[in-house]
């Protein structure tokens, strides 16, 4: 798999470290019960198909991407660098 990074350009998936979808998770208050943190912090939605993940070019240009790819076919559609706004 090649990843288009925005700074560098194509790269091989190997120069990236993925780290998860590219989606905000509600945090538990830290009074919240011990079901309310085991969920937050063990289950996550594993999709087939297209997704927004969080790739980090850690053998790069140390920038932080959301790459958008289809977990079936492994296809990229694009990445842009992560707007931390």
């Amino acid at each position: 798999m090649r990843i288009p990074c925005p700074i560098c350009g194509t790269r091989d998936r190997r120069e990236f470290t993925y780290k998860g979808a590219a989606v905000l998770l509600d945090r538990p208050s830290p009074e919240a019960d011990a079901a309310s943190w085991d969920a937050y912090l063990h289950l996550r939605d594993n999709p087939a198909g297209r997704t927004r993940d969080l790739w980090f070019h850690d053998a790069g240009c140390a920038a932080w991407l959301v790459v958008e790819r289809d977990t079936i076919s492994h296809e990229i559609f694009g990445a842009e660098l992560l707007d931390a706004d």
